[in-house]
Order: C-alpha cells, then structure tokens, then sequence
C-alpha cells in the first residue's frame, strides 16, 4: 500500500511540473468603442465565440479547432472588423492608435508574417500587390497563409504558375484544407476559351438530382456562374429572366452554377428572383465547375453554340441580348 501511495504521489509532482498546453486568448484594446458593443470571433461566416467591451478593452478565451486559425473579429453590423490569424497561444490585439482592422496584433508568428505583408502592398496598385503576393510566397512556402493566398488567387494566375508554386510548399502545407483545395484545381482546372469545346460536368440541383451540361447539346447555352450573396448577379437577375422569357422558345437555354454554400441561402435566392432556369451547385466553398472554367470573379458566363462551341463570354443585358437576336432570329 506505501509503494502505491509513493507511486501516486511521484505521478501527482511529475503532472505538476509539466508545462501546461497553450490555449488561445486575446486581450484587446480599442478606441471609441462603446461599453456593451459585441465583439464576434468568426470563421467561414460562422460565429465560434463573442465577448462584450468595456472601457474600451475586451479578452477572448476560446477553444479553436485548429492552430493557425483565420477568423475575422467583428462588430455587429460589421462596422469594425479585422482579419487575423491567431494561435493557440496568448495574443494581444491593439486599436488604441490606429483603425480597428490595421490594428496591431503580437502573439503569432503567422500574423506577423501578414502584417509585413500588408504594410509592405498597402499603397500598392493591383498588379504590384499580385507580384509581392508572389513574393511571399515564394520566400515562405512553409506559411499557411502561402497557401491561402495561392487558393484564392490560383484562377487570376492560372494552372501553371500555380502548380510551380505549389510544388515548393512542405508537406504539410499541402495537406492543409488551403493546400487541398489548390490540389483539386491543378487536377480539375481546364480554362476553355473562347473557339474551344465546353467541358462537361455533374452536379446535383436544388432537389438533389444529378445534372449534366452536356443535357443540352444541340441548344444555345448561357453558362452562369453566380451565387445568392453577389450583389451584382442578384442585380443582373431580373434582365436575365426577361432574356430567357423571349428566347426560350427559340432555343436558348440557362445553365446556372451557384457558388453557394448554403443551400436554404441558395434556395430562397433563386425563389426571390424567379429564377426558372436549371440550377446546380455542389455547396463547397471551391465548386468544381468554377475551378474547371478558372472563375475567379462573378458574374461571369459562357455562351455556348449547339455545336458545343464556346462563342463568347460575359455576356450581360444588351450584349447579351444582341448576340441571341443575331443568333435565333
């Protein structure tokens, strides 16, 4: 029994000298702020925690998923937010003297490496931001946000410069869901243009039936990438629902791709704006379609010939219009 004991013991004292797990916190500092305004810790659009400020400080303790961690703090009404990486690791965050989103925040390396980078492109044009954008990347293959950056400007700098990039990141770089998705589109990405066949795809509807483009081979197709959150697609709707009206009958067919990634967000778009034509998604932040024709901005379309012939692209309103009457009438 007195060996059991002193061996308990000898566990107890070991337990207590080992240095505890880091966990995430953030104490912050603003200015201007309100007592009782709410502040949001989000990711992907989705709220992970909140805190309330008073005398203009505030102080997160918050479980997180993963570490790095992209999130955006936030008011409300999205009148004060800031894009940051935070570890599990004490951080601090500091808007005393200076706007909320360029505050300075200490405590992780990765947010660090960011806040170079955005002093450095700050007053920078948008080919130059690109190119330094490049830069980074090439001098830190290793960084998570290498690989955010290089998933979201993959479609501006095409398939190849991609892959180049790509092939420098670590291992675990690639793993990463950033380093995932920048795989897929190197496998996926095609980039028709205008002269070349359209390439076929599959995607289930807003019932969940499983969709081809190819369906409608021998009819003239508008190829439209859009999605319920983009203003000017939203804008653009009804001009396309009289444009369908008129040449549906001649032929003329809509194929829209939503980049949505919520359906009820998704369905209620298309029944506010009437929307008669086939729908498909796949609900993925990095839908397929979008990376096979290397959207990188919506609206975007293809108009497709019934020889399967992509003949234009980015077609809206009266040039739209112009090109189906010298088409089917």
């Amino acid at each position: 029994m007195k060996k059991l004991l002193l061996g308990i013991i000898v566990l107890l004292l070991i337990s207590c000298n080992e240095n505890p797990a880091h966990e995430f916190s953030l104490n912050g500092k603003t200015k201007g702020l309100k007592n009782g305004t709410v502040l949001y810790l989000d990711v992907e659009n989705k709220t992970i925690d909140s805190t309330q400020i008073e005398n203009n400080t505030f102080k997160f303790n918050t479980v997180i998923s993963e570490s790095p961690l992209q999130v955006v703090l936030r008011t409300k009404d999205f009148s004060q937010y800031r894009f940051l990486w935070i570890e599990n690791k004490p951080m601090t965050f500091d808007a005393l003297n200076t706007d909320f989103k360029y505050a300075v925040v200490t405590g992780s390396k990765e947010e660090e490496l960011v806040q170079k980078l955005r002093d450095e492109t700050k007053e920078l044009t948008r080919p130059e931001r690109l190119n330094k954008n490049i830069q980074f990347i090439e001098d830190n293959p290793n960084s998570i946000h290498s690989a955010y950056i290089l998933s979201v400007y993959a479609t501006t700098w095409g398939k190849e410069k991609t892959k180049e990039l790509f092939d420098h990141f670590s291992p675990e770089n690639k793993s990463t869901e950033y380093g995932e998705g920048i795989a897929t589109f190197i496998e996926l990405n095609k980039n028709p243009d205008i002269g070349e066949k359209y390439v076929d795809f599959e995607m289930n509807d807003i019932t969940g039936k499983s969709r081809r483009l190819s369906e409608f081979e021998g009819k003239l197709v508008l190829l439209e990438f859009w999605s319920s959150s983009c203003g000017p697609c939203r804008k653009e709707n009804p001009n396309l629902v009289q444009t369908y009206e008129e040449y549906q009958d001649k032929g003329f067919e809509v194929f829209a791709v939503s980049e949505d990634t919520d359906k009820t967000r998704w369905q209620k778009a298309i029944e506010e704006d009437k929307l008669p034509w086939t729908q498909v998604s796949d609900l993925n932040r990095k839908n397929k379609a979008s990376m096979i024709y290397g959207i990188n901005a919506i609206p975007d379309n293809f108009l497709i010939d019934k020889n399967g012939v992509i003949i234009d692209r980015n077609l809206r309103g009266e040039e739209l219009n112009k090109k189906l009457k010298e088409l089917l009438n």
